[in-house]
């Protein structure tokens, strides 16, 4: 075969294949029924008893970037869509008896459509590791479990007590958040916000249930915004606090009431002078390294 013969053989070749593979991104990139019926699973009885259907469906990691044929899957209740190249949610609003949905890596900038109005039973939501800035269009009256980890996040202003009254799991992790103020939530009980750019603690007061506090990894020089209206708090991470905190008072918090929660506090945050006022004794500080120590022994030790 001459040369010439070779490269159009090899040309043709290569044509074919780029055909192929624009095909396949066209298949791929639009859900279809087939690969709906692939993903269906557990059957239960309808919301309205008349009949059966199932009611689960798994469409992670299908290179997904259109689901506008979900909609007429009304019985879903549990829906995954994660891994996929979604920009939009609309489809989403006429699966009315949705419980359970996870969007976690996908391409959303925004929720566009509000589609989560129509969804007044929907419990656990996540949407971790998308592109979101705000909270625009984001409700749920039913929900108790949010996640919304590794966004881009600046503001939770919208987060208030009638949108989200039953939340009682808030991640915020890895975003972008400068302060806590608007998270007017009286039911929450665990909040993480580790990761991001924090530097003051405002409007905790209102977290009256709350037990649970992350806030590792973030840029506190204080911890002034603690409130005595945090009856319920049990648990708070303040790792990598700012160095040059060396006072904090924690008189009127539960926390302060536990046994041995002196040297819990300097284990966290190991530089500091003074706890409830009274100077930190050489005898607590040698107690915290110590313990310091064997947490890292114990770490080094696990497989």
């Amino acid at each position: 075969m001459s040369d010439v013969d070779e490269d159009t053989v090899m040309s043709e070749v290569d044509v074919e294949e780029d055909g192929v593979e624009e095909l396949e991104k066209v298949q791929v990139g639009n859900l279809t029924r087939k690969t709906i019926g692939e993903g269906l699973s557990l059957m239960c009885r309808t919301a309205n008893g008349l009949g059966h259907a199932f009611v689960k469906l798994d469409l992670k990691d299908k290179r997904l970037n259109d689901i506008a044929a979900i909609s007429s899957y009304v019985h879903v209740r549990f829906l995954d869509l994660s891994s996929n190249h979604l920009t939009v949610l609309t489809p989403l609003a006429s699966l009315m008896d949705l419980l359970w949905l996870k969007v976690d890596n996908n391409a959303l900038a925004c929720l566009e459509g509000n589609p989560f109005i129509q969804l007044k039973y929907l419990q656990w939501l996540s949407v971790a590791a998308n592109q979101l800035t705000d909270l625009s269009g984001l409700v749920g009256p039913a929900l108790e479990t949010l996640n919304l980890t590794g966004n881009a996040i600046k503001t939770v202003k919208s987060l208030q007590m009638g949108c989200f009254g039953n939340l009682v799991t808030l991640e915020l992790r890895g975003n972008l958040l400068e302060t806590t103020d608007g998270i007017n939530l009286p039911n929450l009980q665990r909040l993480y916000l580790a990761q991001n750019a924090i530097k003051r603690l405002e409007g905790l007061e209102k977290l009256e249930h709350l037990t649970t506090l992350h806030l590792r990894d973030n840029q506190l020089e204080s911890l002034d915004g603690l409130s005595p209206n945090m009856k319920c708090l049990q648990y708070l991470n303040v790792r990598l606090v700012s160095k040059t905190l060396r006072t904090l008072v924690l008189s009127e918090n539960p926390l302060g009431e536990t046994t041995d929660y002196r040297t819990s506090v300097l284990i966290l945050v190991p530089q500091l002078e003074k706890i409830d006022k009274e100077p930190v004794s050489p005898e607590e500080r040698i107690e915290a390294q110590d313990r310091i120590k064997e947490l890292e022994e114990e770490e080094i030790a696990e497989p």
